[in-house]
């Protein structure tokens, strides 16, 4: 009886041993067959690692090591300008650089992205060569309800009084840029604020138009579509186009003769003489 459970014992011994063998085969084929796959997958689609964002990095916040790390990117779909081993985000011993915008999670970090070395996130950052910031005053009817945000275009109308044609409504300036609303250069915002004051990005002469129609008249912004880069024709409107009046017509003045004359005293009597005028 014992040689039997001997027997049996052994055997079942044998089975685990060789149960565990085709195990470890099979998981060590589907592993090979597994590495396989990835091989061909990245053969098959080729990769870059870049530099991407390990969390969401609000406006302003400064990059820090642990923010960032090296991710494969697929080649097709780099970006124009990104950073990788090459050209690092923050090399070793440089300053750190701060976000000019929301950059989400898993996305890559581009230089039109992130500061200089050491800047801040100042309107300086936001202002490209030969730009500069104006503030324009608005109210909520002027200032599109307070849905405007930095990053949006605007035309800019001016309203006041030319001579003695009455209020004309004019086009100034088309597609200029909002770079902060109030004292919040924020690209994304909840909810609508009912602003006092946009600053526009603008070169010097479109400056010193918009400081001398908001000096003489009143400006009111239309908020542009995304991805629209039409350019608005010359448009004027005064209350007799508006109405339909057609133009005022303007009378002629009617010129009258000069009479000259000259006085002399008859007596205790002055007398007025009408003579040739001789100029």
């Amino acid at each position: 009886m014992r040689i039997v459970f001997g027997l049996v014992l052994l055997a079942g011994l044998a089975l685990a041993g060789f149960a565990v063998y085709m195990a470890q085969n099979y998981i060590s084929s589907y592993q090979v067959a597994l590495d396989q796959a990835r091989n061909n997958s990245a053969a098959a689609v080729p990769v870059h690692e870049v530099y991407v964002a390990t969390r969401k990095i609000d406006h302003g916040e400064v990059i820090k090591s642990e923010d960032m790390a090296l991710l494969p990117w697929p080649r097709q779909t780099l970006p124009e300008a990104y950073f990788d081993q090459a050209n690092p985000l923050n090399a070793n011993g440089a300053l750190p650089r701060v976000a000019l915008r929301p950059i989400e999670k898993h996305e890559a970090f581009m230089p039109a992205k992130v500061s200089e070395p050491g800047a801040d996130a100042g309107l300086t950052s936001r202002l490209a060569p030969g730009q500069r910031a104006f503030a324009i005053k608005v109210d909520v009817a002027s200032g599109v309800s307070g849905f405007l945000r930095p990053g949006d275009r605007v035309d800019v109308y001016w309203t006041g009084r030319v001579n003695r044609s009455g209020d004309v409504t004019r086009l100034i300036e088309t597609g200029v840029l909002l770079i902060a609303i109030d004292q919040d250069a924020q690209t994304r915002s909840s909810g609508t604020t009912i602003a006092r004051t946009v600053t526009v990005s603008a070169d010097p002469q479109q400056v010193a138009a918009l400081a001398q129609a908001q000096s003489t008249g009143r400006l009111s912004l239309s908020l542009m579509g995304r991805g629209d880069d039409t350019v608005a024709e010359v448009i004027e409107v005064d209350q007799r186009s508006l109405l339909g009046l057609g133009e005022l017509q303007v009378a002629p003045e009617v010129q009258q003769n000069e009479i000259c004359t000259i006085r002399t005293r008859r007596g205790g009597e002055v007398v007025e003489v009408p003579i040739p005028c001789t100029n």
